[in-house]
């Protein structure tokens, strides 16, 4: 198995400028691409990623198969599993798309009505919390495992990476086909 090859979105941006081959491989959610996106980025979010059918289309895969998700972790878990078909070439776009942003590099900036991923994640985990504190202070103490167990949740995902709610979330209807649909994106997501 390969080793995980990285590149900054500067190096990146400075190889598509200068005409180097490459391709783009967005694993966000729908929402989060059509949101904002790296010009030319192929969606194809984690839980949908096919690597028998990306090893088949590429071939030998010459070309480096750049992949980028918010921030790094599901381009990880991509990489992974694209390795493990076969698949040669693949680099992490270090910092995903919010890196890319950062760093004042062009995006593709669409239209959503879902709010961001994270803020789902955000809003459920905070509502889950106050929920749980809520009814410790009412009706039995035994209640605050809830705020202690999502607040461990939260640790652990800053941490490793790994968001198991955001990936739940992702797989939720509303955050499902989106392209094209009208709205503005949230401003936090410049």
């Amino acid at each position: 198995m390969q080793t995980e090859s990285t590149i900054t979105p500067i190096q990146l941006q400075s190889r598509l400028l200068s005409g180097s081959s490459a391709e783009l491989l967005d694993v966000r959610s729908p929402a989060e691409f059509a949101c904002v996106h790296v010009p030319g980025a192929r969606l194809m979010p984690l839980d949908e990623l096919d690597p028998a059918s990306i090893f088949r289309e590429r071939g030998e895969g010459s070309i480096p198969l750049y992949v980028l998700c918010q921030s790094g972790g599901r381009a990880r878990q991509a990489i992974k599993k694209l390795q493990h078909a076969g698949v040669e070439g693949c680099v992490l776009v270090e910092g995903g798309t919010q890196a890319w942003i950062d760093a004042g590099l062009p995006v593709t900036r669409g239209e959503s009505r879902i709010i961001p991923l994270m803020r789902q994640v955000q809003i459920t985990i905070g509502f889950i919390s106050a929920l749980g504190a809520a009814l410790a202070l009412t009706i039995n103490p035994s209640f605050a495992f809830i705020p202690l167990l999502t607040g461990c949740g939260l640790l652990f995902a800053g941490i490793t990476g790994f968001c198991g709610l955001a990936l739940l979330l992702a797989k939720m209807p509303w955050n499902k086909s989106v392209l094209g649909k009208a709205a503005s994106c949230s401003s936090t997501q410049s």
